[in-house]
């Protein structure tokens, strides 16, 4: 028996190290399940070919220019309404100065030329009634001064509106 003895020791030695090589496997597959389902691949997002996306942009632009387009024309038109307002207003006030301006100065050239002084009946050696038509001869000639200014503030704004609406022509074309 003696020449089995060595070959026992060795078959222990074996089934030892068969065992631990076990131990070591079963270890490391005990986690395989976990594995499998943290590396399992899941798709989130379809892929979708370059050709269908293209043709789906295509038509999501088709679709949304006429809208855009329109939008766009819309605020251009209110744009140049707001302008031309602008320019009523502007010559609105331009007009209304002037006005201001010409009956401050005749005020001014009213009040020295008809001043009468305090101790004497007439300014100018004039009778009332002469005086007083001087006076209505002046204001309708301050009117008749103001009527001009007006209107030739009216024609440069309708020639403005004109060259305006002449340069939106030009631009559409």
């Amino acid at each position: 028996m003696a020449t089995l003895g060595p070959a026992v020791s060795s078959l222990r030695a074996s089934l030892a190290l068969l065992d631990s090589s076990i131990s070591i496997l079963d270890e490391g597959v005990s986690d395989f399940p976990r594995l499998r389902r943290v590396l399992q691949t899941q798709q989130h997002f379809e892929l979708v070919p370059e050709t269908t996306l293209k043709a789906a942009q295509q038509s999501l632009a088709d679709e949304i220019s006429p809208a855009i387009d329109q939008l766009l024309s819309t605020a251009e038109s209110h744009l140049n309404q707001l302008a031309r307002k602008e320019q009523s207003l502007k010559a609105r006030h331009e007009l209304l100065e002037g006005r201001l301006g010409s009956q401050k100065s005749s005020e001014v050239g009213q009040s020295s030329r008809y001043r009468r002084p305090s101790g004497a009946g007439r300014a100018s050696g004039l009778p009332d009634a002469k005086a007083l038509q001087m006076k209505r001869l002046q204001q309708k000639k301050d009117q008749l001064q103001f009527a001009i200014e007006r209107l030739e503030l009216q024609g440069k704004q309708k020639e403005r509106e004109l060259r305006k609406s002449m340069a939106f022509v030009k631009a559409e074309d």
